[in-house]
């Protein structure tokens, strides 16, 4: 019985990408991939992603070990605010990040007055807003590894007379390694495809802000073909990611 939903969701994931191949003209595929504005899409989405995947994985790491190990009253309403990402539209939190960070944010005031830089509207906002919508994948796998693990190990490391740090460093970090590779694909992942926070607070200009998914908005208002094309292709891009990362994460999982 189960066969039948699982069929239906499959097609579900699967029907969308083959109605794109089959849209697509393949004749102009590669001419179409290789327009300068096509690779500057590409290396600025690979670039940005990538950043905000480290960003993710240091703020992320610390975040999740707090959120899973600290007993302070409201460390529960914190958690739902730190997962709050994951429910909101993306253009939402493109919004509180302007209105944050922009020239009247009052954030944005500081930052201004002080260094006299702006942050909307740069490669800087991009990698921003990937990371507001990406760090909560990352430390859902995180805190979900470090609650079902449980504490002992690093209460008996303590009581041998580790350090904090040590304990973190030696016993830790170890425990949310497998958890670690799943999360980071995610997050790249997630980063990769961002889109509604992006255009919000960082604009959609070319070889700064325009990342593949903007791109391929940007196209499909001029030349369908093209657009077309670049979500072929961040669709493989993606695919790729998570093919070459996802099997190592799942390797740590088994041993």
């Amino acid at each position: 019985m189960l066969w039948v939903p699982a069929v239906v969701a499959l097609a579900l994931v699967v029907l969308p990408v083959v109605g794109l191949l089959t849209r697509s003209d393949l004749t102009r595929l590669p001419s179409l991939l290789v327009r300068p504005s096509s690779l500057s899409a590409l290396r600025l989405s690979l670039e940005t992603a990538a950043l905000s995947t480290v960003a993710c994985v240091l703020l992320g790491v610390p975040l999740a070990v707090v959120l899973a190990r600290s007993r302070v009253p409201g460390i529960r309403f914190l958690r739902s605010v730190v997962l709050l990402p994951l429910v909101l539209p993306p253009v939402v939190g493109g919004l509180a990040l302007l209105y944050l960070l922009g020239r009247k944010g009052f954030l944005g005031e500081l930052i201004g007055w002080a260094t006299g830089a702006q942050v909307p509207f740069t490669t800087a906002a991009v990698v921003i807003a990937q990371t507001f919508v990406a760090m909560p994948f990352l430390v859902v796998s995180l805190e979900g590894a470090l609650r079902g693990a449980g504490d002992r190990y690093e209460r008996i490391a303590a009581t041998l007379g580790a350090r904090p740090w040590t304990v973190f460093r030696r016993v830790t970090l170890p425990l949310l390694l497998p958890a670690l590779g799943s999360g980071v694909v995610l997050s790249f992942a997630r980063a990769l495809g961002e889109f509604g926070a992006t255009i919000t607070f960082a604009g959609s200009l070319e070889d700064v802000t325009r990342t593949l998914p903007l791109e391929v908005y940007q196209q499909a208002e001029v030349d369908v073909d093209s657009a077309v094309a670049l979500a072929l292709l961040l669709i493989v891009v993606a695919v790729v990611v998570i093919a070459l990362a996802r099997p190592r994460a799942l390797e740590g999982v088994r041993s």
